[in-house]
């Protein structure tokens, strides 16, 4: 049975002894200081990476599935060569796809179909690009937005081909530096459209709808119309004019939205949905993206980093635990005439084991709390820094100052063995 006074009577030695060193038990604790801060900051900024990327899948929809137009490759591209002076190309996908995958496919809730289109839009001398979008009604329910000021498109707009569309904010904060955007008129391509409504986008630049046609301009840009208004004024085919010199596309959507009535059904409907458009498509002219399995991979993915993290900041901890051993070793070297006379007065093993053990679990802990101070510190100085997201996780604190008093245990035995293990006659003969 442990005395507890002889067990607190030791503790208070162990301590005293290494306060006789400050110094030295303070470059000792270093190794475990460093060792802890690195766990719990690189976790932090793992952590916060990981969120923001599944963030970013979760805006998309996890009941989603998403099919965009892409250009089939160059040599399978179905080309109407006219005098030697143009080209035209069809791809993409159709109307006619979007009524077959509500018609046919199971758990399918709702089919959004879009057209994008690259256009300027101009307000008296104000001119700028901007993305057109023709779409329905119920795009804010499927797509991230929120509505500031105004409406979103109605479906009566949808029905008799209004000329009214809805601007992302920070275009309308560039067309309109003085006015109330709202009820303004607009021109685009010719044709003027009414400001009914303001949004501003909540998935990032990444996520958002884009026509391929944008590089070098801003992407909060989006203008959004009702999409029979955008069929009838912009047609099918987008021509364009290079000197002498005209190509044109058709494409009749750029992209559609399905959404399912329940995760469950995502799985086997994207199957479904590629098996539908290969039988429908001579090419490969979609790209099919599925929300639901990137946010898997992204989780996967997360907890693999953190082992990755995990285990490089574990090392910062073991190489700590070797220097403390290290220390302790020559402690033990330096202290032989010490533990001599102890044993001489009737010391037991127990005791010398005790006391060794009880500065190593001392310098451990006292590193390891040290250590979760700065390693929280380190996170909240990073994203005030640079913006990036960090999330300081509890387990990832616990686990670090765990790490750091098992550390002071198994790195202390072999030392105070060593100590314990001394012959008491050699050991008071030791000069």
């Amino acid at each position: 049975m442990v005395n507890y006074q002889q067990f607190m009577s030791t503790v208070q030695l162990g301590i005293k002894t290494l306060l006789l060193h400050k110094l030295r038990s303070g470059l000792t604790m270093l190794g475990i200081i460093f060792g802890v801060c690195s766990v719990i900051a690189m976790l932090a900024i793992g952590e916060g990476a990981s969120f923001e990327a599944q963030e970013r899948i979760k805006a998309l929809g996890s009941n989603n599935i998403i099919v965009r137009s892409v250009k089939p490759p160059e040599e399978s591209r179905e080309q109407n060569n006219t005098s030697g002076r143009g080209s035209g190309i069809r791809y993409g996908l159709t109307y006619d796809d979007a009524s077959r995958v509500y018609s046919t496919i199971p758990g399918v809730e709702r089919v959004l179909p879009m057209r994008l289109i690259r256009e300027r839009i101009r307000f008296f001398e104000i001119e700028l690009p901007c993305q057109v979008i023709g779409t329905l009604s119920f795009y804010p329910e499927i797509v991230s937005i929120d509505l500031l000021k105004g409406r979103f498109i109605a479906h009566m707009d949808e029905v008799y081909k209004q000329n009214v569309c809805v601007l992302t904010s920070s275009l309308a904060q560039r067309l309109f530096p003085y006015h109330d955007p709202l009820e303004q008129t607009i021109k685009i391509a010719g044709v003027y459209y009414r400001v009914v409504g303001l949004v501003r986008e909540i998935n990032t630049p990444g996520d958002r709808p884009q026509s391929g046609e944008s590089e070098g301009e801003t992407l909060d840009n989006n203008v959004y119309i009702p999409l029979s208004t955008c069929k009838a004024r912009f047609g099918e085919t987008l021509v364009k004019r290079t000197g002498n010199t005209v190509n044109s596309e058709t494409v009749q959507l750029h992209e559609m939205r399905i959404q399912m009535k329940d995760h469950l059904f995502v799985e086997s409907a994207d199957p479904q949905v590629r098996t539908m458009l290969t039988r429908f498509h001579r090419d490969v002219d979609y790209e099919i993206t599925v929300p639901l399995q990137l946010l898997r991979q992204a989780e996967a993915t997360k907890r693999m980093f953190n082992i990755v993290l995990g285990s490089i900041a574990a090392i910062s901890l073991i190489v700590g635990g070797i220097g403390i051993m290290n220390i302790m070793l020559a402690n033990v070297t330096e202290r032989t005439r010490e533990i001599g006379v102890r044993r001489a007065l009737g010391g037991k093993k127990r005791d010398i084991i005790t006391q060794f053990l009880v500065e190593t679990v001392v310098l451990s802990i006292g590193g390891g709390l040290v250590g979760v101070v700065v390693g929280v510190i380190v996170p909240l100085v990073v994203t005030a820094s640079t913006g990036m997201q960090t999330i300081i996780t509890w387990w990832s604190v616990a686990l670090a100052f765990s790490i750091s008093g098992a550390i002071g245990v198994v790195f202390g035995i072999y030392p105070a063995n060593a100590a314990a293990s001394l012959d008491p006659i050699e050991a008071l003969r030791h000069e």
